[in-house]
């Protein structure tokens, strides 16, 4: 069974983001939803498609928006 998400939520994820500019950001925006998601990371911006079951997994908690503010 797949995890409910939507465009826009923030996911937090078990690991640092390894970009080149070493944000070590841990936290994404989900951009597209589907077979594959779309994500951006928040410290860099960096674009990812990646297919749902490998992002899942990845994925540590859904951050709540009251926690954004």
């Amino acid at each position: 069974m797949s995890m409910e998400l939507h465009l826009n939520d923030i996911l937090e994820l078990k690991k640092d983001h390894p970009c080149g500019s070493r944000c070590g950001e841990k936290r994404w925006q989900v951009l597209r939803v589907g077979a594959d998601f779309k994500l951006r990371c928040l410290g860099c911006g960096h674009e990812v498609m990646q297919p749902r079951r490998k992002v899942e997994k990845m994925i540590k908690r859904i951050i709540p928006k009251e926690e954004l503010e």
